[in-house]
């Protein structure tokens, strides 16, 4: 048995002092008074040092993976050592469940990565379901995002979710003109910032892209359903239109992923979609591709769940920034990468809050002078992973 005091606990609905978790094997036995600890003179005690205890985060949307797998567009590594390798990462930042973003492209424009071509995502799916059954740090899951012109894949993508190795499904439309790149000029400076490509060439390019097949109403709505028959979640992504929310609404998809303006993210949040906004957004200040700030989106409160997106870190700095520099409830960041993901995913019967029967994932924050966040403790199963002691000298 172990016990963490002397903290600041996050709870569902507040974040309070002078309570105490305690532990048993995997699980969150009970929440006790910190002077009750007595009581269990055999627990090991863990000092929280007066900072935060947190559930652990949970990324519903990460693409970090390709970089690890494919850090040059020369290189493959190992997918099995790349992904022990990336939970080390992962955990450092204070991330217990990690949703695994791969994408299924026909062809990926903006960059020659490895990592996207069928034949290696078709690896990784299955290096990433062999996780489960072997030793590992945090828990692994998959999010498959696919691309609808991607046609040939369609097969591959029903028997995974068959064979349980979706655990969150997302669509999505990169053609120029719509969704992210509705603004031809950004497609442009963004597709020529990746590749030496001359204005012609993109004309070209961008000619072929709107031309070519894409998968049908009627096969969105059939993939769809069998994933809800299987128990998972079903997001869209890019929305950028209001009828296109209402369509998606109506197949039962239940997430939308990085509505691109205002407008869009208030109406999925009024027809009970969750919404997901990229902590780098908030870290850099606004949106890579000038679209929806998801600074914003947070103040009006049409922003659900911040995932990490490309760059780990930026999920912990996140809830601090917000807080501090935009006078955000606390409480509420802290749920935007805890319970509300767990939520979406339908995995919060396990994880997502600190409550008595629930998985033992848990953090504590602590801060430094200057305010620096430090993730001093990471517990996944009531397992202590890391710790991590900061020194002057």
């Amino acid at each position: 048995m172990q016990i963490i005091y002397n903290g600041k606990l996050v709870l569902e609905d507040r974040i309070t002092q002078g309570l105490a978790v305690v532990i048993d094997g995997e699980r969150i036995e009970e929440i006790i008074t910190d002077t009750a600890i007595t009581d269990y003179p055999d627990a090991d005690l863990i000092n929280a040092n007066g900072g935060f205890i947190s559930p652990g985060f949970i990324d519903i949307h990460s693409d970090y993976i390709e970089s690890i797998v494919s850090p040059r567009p020369t290189s493959l590594m190992d997918f099995d050592i790349s992904l022990r390798e990336v939970e080390k990462i992962l955990i450092s930042h204070g991330i217990t469940t990690i949703f695994h973003s791969l994408s299924f492209y026909k062809e990926d424009l903006f960059s020659h990565k490895p990592m996207r071509f069928p034949k290696n995502v078709e690896r990784l799916v299955n290096a990433i379901a062999a996780t489960h059954d072997r030793l590992h740090l945090i828990r692994h899951r998959h999010h498959a995002r696919f691309e609808i012109d991607n046609i040939d894949q369609v097969e591959f993508l029903i028997d995974s979710i068959e064979k349980n190795k979706v655990h969150l499904l997302s669509f999505m439309d990169h053609t120029p003109g719509q969704g992210q790149y509705r603004d031809l000029e950004v497609f442009r400076d963004t597709l020529q910032g990746y590749r030496n490509i001359t204005d012609d060439e993109v004309n070209v390019l961008i000619a072929e892209r709107k031309s070519r097949e894409q998968l049908t109403i009627e096969k969105i709505q059939e993939v769809t359903q069998i994933a809800r028959e299987k128990g998972i979640a079903v997001a869209s992504h890019d929305d950028d239109d209001l009828k296109k929310v209402e369509l998606v609404q109506s197949f039962g998809t239940t997430i939308s992923e990085f509505p691109i303006t205002l407008e869009v993210a208030k109406k999925a949040t009024a027809l009970g979609l969750a919404t997901v906004v990229g902590a780098p957004n908030i870290m850099l200040g606004g949106s890579h591709s000038g679209n929806l700030s998801a600074n914003e989106a947070i103040k009006e409160k049409c922003a659900d769940i911040l995932c990490s997106d490309y760059y780990p870190a930026a999920l912990l700095h996140a809830i601090f920034k917000m807080n501090e520099q935009y006078q955000h409830d606390l409480h509420d960041m802290f749920m935007k990468v805890t319970l509300n993901p767990a939520r979406a995913v339908k995995m919060d019967d396990e994880i997502g809050s600190i409550k008595p029967g629930k998985k033992a994932d848990l953090l504590i924050i602590e801060r430094m002078e200057d305010g620096y966040p430090m993730l001093t403790l990471t517990m996944v199963n009531g397992t202590v992973i890391t710790t991590t002691n900061y020194r002057t000298n």
